[in-house]
Order: structure tokens, then C-alpha cells, then sequence
């Protein structure tokens, strides 16, 4: 397969959030016929699980284009429900939300994993090796490299503004939750844009927004 380094990395990054982001809003509107904003940041469609999630099978398999069906399946099985688990876990402690919770599925761990989704992690390492990831590579490999070094800079910068945004309208819905009102015109800002409603609609397991 292909070589792969940083900025392909960050691409793929870019490409699986944007995708997760489309599959996940399909997936309830189909389903809930509800429309849902299941990006992790509150400007742009982000659905960053999806993005680490493109990463990690990246990494996984890069250097193993000729891996059997089992050993992809068996790989991807693993690596993917520890991933699965480790955010889960992190969102809850770190984030204050849960974007998942299998507990009513059987043979769940926590509500975090479960086997379901685990043989689902599987498939999707076998689609990734044999189909998925050649396709990306073909994409990225016919960029001008300048100019997607340039753009990638651009990227990163605004997605760390947007994830700063975030973790301030959080915070600022939190306080609002708890009746402090605005002290300047940036926080009225946040209480008039990134809303609590505007972040139930992107975060609908937010613990603290139910307290």
C-alpha cells in the first residue's frame, strides 16, 4: 500500500468525521425521522469518533494490503471495541455525555461495547483494507502536496478554534443551567448561538443537561 504520513493521516481524519457525520445523520433520520446535528464541534459536521475511528484502522492496517479476511476481521474486532470503549469512557469523564449506550443490547460491557457492534467493527476493518482505504490513498495521492500541506495548516487551526468554541459554549450552558447569567457580550454571544438547545441537538446523551 501507499506510504502514509501526517497530513495523510490528518486527511483521513478529515474524511472519516465528514462521512460519520452523514452516516449518522441518515441513520436517524431514517430511522427516528429526526434531524441531528452529530457533529463534535458546534461549527462545521464533525463527527470526530469517525475521524479517530478512519485513523485507527489506517494505522491497523496500512503495512498489511494482503491480510486474510479472518486476521482483518479478528484485528479490527479488537482494536475497534477497545477504541470504542476508551471514548466512551473518555467522553463520560471528560465531557460530562455519552454519544452511546449499549445497555440494553446483550452481551454489553458498561453500555459501552457490545458485540453487535464489535462483529459490525470487524466487517468494516475487511471493507477498509480491501476497498475503502485504496480508494482514500488513490484521492490523497493525486493532490498537489504544497497545497494540501497548506490547507491541511489551515484545517488544524480552525478545528482547534472550533474545539475552544465548543468547550466554551459547554461551560457557558452549564453556568446558564445553573441561572448565572451572561457578563459580557461574548458569553450572551453563546447563550444567543450555541445555546443548550443548539448542543442537546449535536450531545442528546448530556448528563448534565438533565440534571
Amino acid at each position: 500500500m501507499n506510504k502514509i504520513n501526517v497530513v495523510k493521516l490528518f486527511y483521513i481524519f478529515i474524511i472519516g468525521s465528514l462521512v460519520g457525520w452523514v452516516v449518522e445523520g441518515l441513520y436517524t433520520l431514517i430511522v427516528f425521522h429526526e434531524l441531528v446535528n452529530h457533529s463534535a464541534v458546534v461549527i462545521g459536521p464533525f463527527d470526530m469518533a469517525y475521524g479517530i475511528c478512519f485513523v485507527l484502522l489506517t494505522l491497523l492496517f496500512y503495512k498489511l494490503p494482503n491480510i486474510s479476511f479472518v486476521k482483518a476481521f479478528l484485528l479490527s474486532f479488537l482494536g475497534g471495541t477497545i477504541l470504542e470503549y476508551i471514548m466512551s469512557l473518555g467522553m463520560e469523564i471528560f465531557l460530562g455525555f455519552t454519544a452511546w449506550d449499549y445497555s440494553t443490547y446483550p452481551l454489553n460491557i458498561n453500555g459501552r461495547v457490545c458485540l453487535i457492534y464489535s462483529v459490525f467493527w470487524g466487517i468494516l476493518g475487511i471493507a477498509w483494507v480491501k476497498l475503502v482505504y485504496p480508494f482514500i490513498m488513490k484521492l490523497l495521492n493525486k493532490f498537489n502536496y504544497k497545497i494540501a500541506n497548506k490547507i491541511a495548516i489551515i484545517l488544524f487551526i480552525f478545528l482547534v478554534f472550533d474545539v475552544m468554541l465548543t468547550i466554551q459554549a459547554r461551560e457557558r450552558a452549564k453556568a446558564k443551567l445553573k441561572g448565572i447569567e451572561p457578563k459580557n457580550k461574548y458569553e450572551e454571544f453563546l447563550d444567543n448561538t450555541f445555546n443548550m438547545d443548539y448542543l442537546k441537538n449535536m450531545y442528546n446523551n448530556m448528563e448534565w443537561a438533565k440534571k
